[in-house]
């Protein structure tokens, strides 16, 4: 069981992530809605910029969602000509993803903007409060 003390920082946590993801998301959130797009079309948009070339099984791995998540997004994204499909050299079964000049200035922007933001929160901390929080974050992400 878990102590009064223990269960009060675990729900400051839980508070803190809250608050600081609904910051974090806020102003890219508003672009993306300006342009008629959501968080998923700004997921697919980070994760291709940073892998191009990112097959389309693979981006279902890395974003643990299945094909019908991302069929739409993917197909917006490709009509509005922020990220190609091309098909494989070696087997024309996979679909090969890549963002155009258009898309890597869409992600740059959205990019910037939350980089500007850890960079401001980050302001401050010692290389190892950094690590602290994101050896924290990893472990949140592997469910730890």
């Amino acid at each position: 069981m878990i102590d009064q003390d223990r269960r009060d920082l675990l729900r400051g946590a839980i508070e803190d992530l809250y608050f600081g993801y609904r910051t974090f998301t806020a102003l890219p959130d508003r672009l993306l809605s300006e342009l008629g797009l959501g968080r998923t079309h700004h997921r697919i948009l980070h994760f291709v910029g940073r892998d191009p070339g990112l097959s389309v099984g693979e981006l279902l791995g890395v974003l643990e969602v299945s094909k019908q998540a991302v069929h739409r997004p993917l197909k917006d994204l490709d009509e509005r000509g922020l990220i190609a499909l091309t098909h494989d050299a070696a087997d024309r079964r996979v679909r090969r993803l890549t963002l155009t000049p258009a898309g890597h200035a869409l992600e740059a922007r959205l990019t910037s903007v939350q980089m500007d933001l850890l960079s401001t929160a980050f302001d401050g901390l010692t290389e190892t409060e950094i690590a602290t929080w994101q050896q924290v974050m990893r472990r949140l992400a592997r469910g730890e």
